[in-house]
């Protein structure tokens, strides 16, 4: 069973968005056209990760796989339902 320690950083201009990234090696793999859309990397959180362990929306085999190939891992927002941004299209005063 392999492990690492990474580093989790949230980005400072999509709410939801991050990039998983190894601990020792930082952002410094990550290419500047992400970086520009992603915006400044707030630190989450570090942690030792193991591929059979559970993360919240993301599986731990494909994060390891992708640090060790290409040095990070995005994880973008969760889709959101059509129907819940219809909510914000339709007028809000109120008809008597």
């Amino acid at each position: 069973m392999s492990r690492m320690i990474i580093e989790i950083f949230r980005s400072s201009k999509k709410d939801e968005m991050y990039l998983y990234v190894e601990k020792s090696k930082g952002l410094t793999n990550v290419p500047e056209a992400l970086m520009e859309r992603f915006g400044k990397g707030i630190s989450a959180m570090t942690m030792l990760i193991t591929e059979d362990q559970k993360l919240a929306r993301a599986d731990a085999g494909a994060v390891m796989k992708a640090i060790q190939e290409q040095g990070f891992y995005l994880q973008l927002p969760p889709v959101r339902d059509e129907y819940l941004l219809d909510l914000y299209k339709t007028p809000t005063q109120a008809a008597y």
